[in-house]
């Protein structure tokens, strides 16, 4: 009788995969992050917190936190009285030219936040159209600059987030629900506050998140329109870059301060939102019905009002792309000259843009949904922890991200300050979350049993991920990777940190002609970011088969 051998243990290729995620994260997040703080309380060989309190000090610099989060609470509580009830009537009702309307609700959300700053500021601004049109009526209109500048900049871009948010919860809402309220007498207006905003809850919270933290992030709008109205991230970034000249100690405090604020506001909305948790399973998902009448008409404007005034700034700045320009003004008559002279001095900008773009998003794709699978279908202490890490560029600033990558590439052994990789690791880092998400939203609605199937058929767990699953998991990947795809290319608070002249990207050309007053080049750039932008979701619509882009 011979003994039997010992079983050899199986090599589990996800297991390595979790690794390799895990020292990507280690590499690219953890690492940079420490070298932050490290170079916020280490200064010439020796611990100190004098940057702290040179910061804590001066009510210059404190001040900016109130005014940066009492804007973001001001421009989220705007968004959430626009967005949800705009979410409400579009999923309960038959709203005219739904899919057009939706296309417009993302663009309105998909251009960089400067570039509405500038829009309204051709419309509201001093010499802005609509100022003009009221000057010789003797009306004089309040000033768009400062902190009301920025308050209807932010909230009539990310609006369109809660939006998005809440039509997905919508989604997931049982319709018995509402008709049982509506059996009992409850209806309309109160139905939609003591039925409908419970169960959406959370996905009002979540979106809320999102929304502040975006809020509280742009830099963009403040720098623009904000005038003397100081914000948080304006200070980050002019610490870094002039205060302190080559030391960057000042600038890397101040990235600290802004990682504990965030994360503050993070574990607050999280255990909020823990007050909020349920399941539910929406058997009778709630179907449009046709609305006649006064409500029909009053559901309409509602919708096509808010709508029109938020992209209205986008319009105008396409017109200006074809004005005739004199110099850095606008002259009367129409030409293609901004265009040509944009072409003329972006022969970088342009490819770069799309390059950089696409292999930022072939990677963050790919990632994703190994991250997504390790997330939903190998849950353990490993898999948890880089899920917990992937959500932290979801809420730090994008300039505290581009500092910290800074500090740390720009010296040996990893020198990478002024590359394409540098741009494209920054990208993929900060943009991931929303692959992420929603690729763990649709996989977490697939069987498993159909890879166990696929697995007993001698499948490799490979083969049976990517032909079984991914394909599967398709219109979920593809809702994510457009979200990603459009706020790659209008990047910029993590861009302008780390960009040189081989690097510029066409938001840098906009923000860079803007800040000029070449306002014709500017304006040419901005129509080329939003006719990529509506050929990204037209192609999107047609590839998925999808009409709509939930989260």
């Amino acid at each position: 009788m011979t003994a039997s051998r010992p079983k050899t243990k199986e090599f589990d290729v996800w297991q390595v995969i979790s690794w390799a995620v895990l020292a990507m994260y280690a590499l690219f997040l953890i690492y940079p992050l420490l070298k932050l703080l490290w170079a916020a309380v280490y200064v010439d060989g020796s611990f100190t917190l004098e940057y702290f309190g040179q910061f804590f000090a001066k009510k210059y610099y404190t001040n900016t936190i109130w005014n940066s989060v009492k804007v973001s609470l001001l421009v989220t509580l705007i968004s959430l009285v626009i967005g949800v009830p705009l979410a409400y009537f579009y999923t309960k009702y038959e709203i005219k030219g739904k899919t057009a309307l939706q296309v417009l609700i993302i663009l309105c959300s998909m251009s960089a936040p400067f570039i509405g700053a500038y829009s309204w500021i051709l419309l509201l601004g001093r010499n802005g159209l609509i100022t003009n049109l009221f000057k010789p009526l003797g009306i004089q209109l309040p000033t768009i600059y400062g902190m009301r500048g920025i308050l209807l900049v932010q909230a009539l871009q990310l609006f369109p987030l809660v939006f998005l948010y809440v039509c997905g919860g919508l989604k997931n809402l049982d319709n018995s629900l509402l008709e049982a309220a509506e059996n009992m007498g409850c209806s309309g207006v109160k139905r939609f506050f003591t039925v409908v905003i419970p169960l959406c809850m959370p996905t009002i919270l979540a979106s809320a998140l999102l929304v502040f933290m975006r809020a509280f992030a742009d830099f963009g709008t403040p720098l623009l329109i904000g005038e003397g109205y100081r914000t948080f991230p304006v200070i980050i970034y002019n610490a870094y870059f002039s205060e302190v000249g080559t030391n960057h100690n000042f600038g890397a405090a101040i990235s600290i301060i802004a990682i504990v604020i965030t994360t503050v506001i993070f574990l607050i909305q999280r255990f909020a939102n823990s007050k909020f948790q349920f399941t539910m399973n929406a058997l009778h998902p709630i179907e449009r019905t046709e609305v006649h009448g006064a409500k029909s008409f009053f559901i309409n404007l509602f919708c096509w009002l808010v709508v029109m005034i938020s992209f209205s700034p986008q319009i105008y700045v396409i017109y200006t792309s074809f004005q005739k320009t004199s110099g850095k003004l606008f002259v009367s008559g129409y030409s293609l000259d901004s265009y040509r002279k944009a072409f003329e001095s972006a022969d970088r900008a342009i490819p770069n843009t799309y390059i950089i773009g696409l292999e930022a998003l072939a990677i963050t794709i790919i990632i994703a949904i190994l991250i997504a699978y390790l997330v939903v279908r190998r849950q353990n202490r490993m898999n948890d922890t880089i899920d917990t890490l992937s959500m932290v560029p979801y809420i730090i600033p994008g300039s505290v991200i581009g500092i910290a990558l800074v500090i740390a590439f720009n010296a040996k052994p990893f020198v990478l300050t002024g590359t394409v990789a540098i741009m494209v690791i920054a990208l993929v880092i900060r943009r991931m979350p929303y692959t992420i998400r929603s690729s763990v939203a649709i996989l977490q609605q697939i069987p498993i049993s159909i890879e166990e199937a696929a697995l007993s058929l001698g499948s490799t767990k490979l083969e049976a991920f990517f032909k079984i699953t991914v394909p599967m998991m398709g219109n979920g990947i593809l809702s994510g990777a457009i979200i990603s795809w459009v706020t790659i290319i209008t990047e910029l608070s993590t861009a302008i940190i780390l960009y040189n002249l081989k690097t510029i990207t066409l938001t840098l050309e906009v923000y860079i002609n803007v800040t000029r007053g070449s306002y014709g080049i500017a304006a040419a750039y901005a129509t080329i970011l939003t006719a990529t932008t509506i050929i990204s979701l037209l192609l999107f619509m047609k590839v998925s088969k999808n009409k709509e882009i939930t989260f």
